[in-house]
């Protein structure tokens, strides 16, 4: 196969097809996300059968835990691709809604109309529910997608593919309007980041090195963020019961996402009554805490044990571990511990444990990062718990879109003038 033929054809086939779903009926999309979602249920058995061959090549090629984690698909994961095309479906058309329409001196109507950003290309690992939340959320927002996923999910990727091409004709929608890559070579990358004539913008989902990769060699816009390092801040304040159950929602429920909390922050006049039970939770857990001198000497008066107690070095204030291990510092108070989120962390998601309602907006004001959170845990920080039906991705830039990227992120705005013969004097 050659590279960048067929690379192209894939992009001047999506660049047809965005015209046609631009001009798409919102009666028509839905009726291809609720055909593809039907498809996916009726389909389980043979989604989960590709799937678990591509977790025993993963596992036989010796891939780590993590992304194994998130390769791996079960009856819950695969119901839950069905329901979020189900609820994008149900969400309300963004393309054509025109907003800000104000009479101009001149007699002239100026405002704005949301339209869709025209071709889409998305490059992911491991996660193959990425295949059918990228594919709905593009077709809603009117937008033609190439899917790129990792080689560890090729035939999870193909599966879900086509219930997509099922879905797509049963609403007499272009088959190029969601392409998946059948390539697995990296060179496909390569040529989809650079393809500025018919890729409107790249989304990339994965790992540190990819999105770094993507991020230096992209041709064309990128929605992205880099790693997930969320906080949590247990404030003097705080209510104790409330912290011990966030912090460990936060961090145990599932260790390779992106929002996961990766440190803990703790207020010192707090820290020798509240440290003592999270930790002994978090080390009944099985996590290792990687912790400041003062939080150690708590943690050790607590009687954890040694194995999963260790002394945090200045990289660890900044890592995103995606496994069974949490940083941890005992801060002066709120003024320190946003000090410290915004020189450390990500600007991803993190959160504030407390019951002083000033304390709680002063953090959410000053705290810079795309998800800002109050007394509960930052594993809600996803397109699907904002009721945003799925997420394309979360992003961490300023400009564009800004955390968890649903149907709004996958469009733009344009200015439209409405005029009856009125001329410029």
């Amino acid at each position: 196969m050659d590279i960048k033929t067929y690379m192209e054809t894939l992009g001047r086939q999506a660049r047809a097809a965005s015209r046609a779903m631009a001009a798409a009926e919102t009666s028509q999309k839905n009726q291809a996300l609720l055909a593809i979602a039907a498809a996916i249920r009726r389909d389980a058995s043979v989604l989960l059968e590709a799937n678990r061959e591509d977790v025993e090549a993963a596992r036989a090629a010796g891939l780590d835990a993590a992304l194994i984690d998130r390769l791996a698909l079960t009856d819950k994961t695969v119901a839950g691709m069905a329901e979020g095309l189900e609820q994008i479906a149900s969400l309300a058309d963004p393309v054509g809604e025109m907003t800000d329409l104000k009479y101009r001196p001149s007699g002239i109507q100026v405002g704005k109309m949301r339209v869709p950003l025209g071709v889409i290309g998305i490059i992911y690992e491991a996660r193959p529910n990425v295949t059918a939340d990228a594919a709905g959320l593009c077709l809603k927002s009117g937008n033609a997608a190439i899917l790129r996923g990792g080689s560890e999910a090729i035939r999870s990727n193909q599966a879900i593919a086509a219930c997509v091409r099922e879905g797509l004709a049963k609403a007499g929608l272009p088959a190029e309007a969601v392409q998946v890559v059948e390539t697995t070579d990296r060179a496909a990358v390569g040529e989809l980041i650079t393809m500025k004539d018919y890729v409107d913008v790249i989304v990339p989902r994965g790992g540190k090195g990819l999105i770094e990769r993507i991020s230096a060699e992209a041709r064309i816009p990128v929605i992205k963020h880099l790693h997930g390092n969320c906080h949590v801040y247990v404030d003097d304040r705080a209510d104790a019961d409330k912290a011990l159950r966030i912090v460990e929602n936060a961090k145990t429920q599932r260790y390779g996402t992106c929002n996961t909390t990766e440190s803990l922050l703790v207020a010192r006049p707090v820290a020798a009554a509240m440290l003592p039970g999270i930790g002994r939770m978090l080390a009944g857990k099985g996590v290792e805490m990687r912790a400041c001198p003062e939080a150690l000497a708590v943690l050790r008066g607590a009687g954890i044990e040694e194995g999963r107690l260790r002394a945090a070095s200045e990289a660890d204030w900044s890592e995103e571990y995606l496994a069974p291990i949490i940083a941890v510092k005992v801060v002066d108070g709120l003024d320190a511990a946003i000090e410290h989120i915004n020189a450390y962390g990500s600007h991803h998601t993190d959160a504030i444990v407390t019951e002083d309602y000033t304390r709680a907006r002063r953090f959410l004001r000053e705290v810079d990062s795309a998800s800002v959170m109050v007394n509960t845990s930052t594993r809600f920080a996803d397109g699907f718990e904002y009721g945003l039906g799925a997420e394309i991705g979360i992003s961490t830039d300023k400009i564009h879109a800004r955390g968890p990227v649903g149907l709004e992120g996958l469009t733009s705005q344009k200015w439209v003038v409405l005029g009856d013969g009125h001329v410029r004097q």
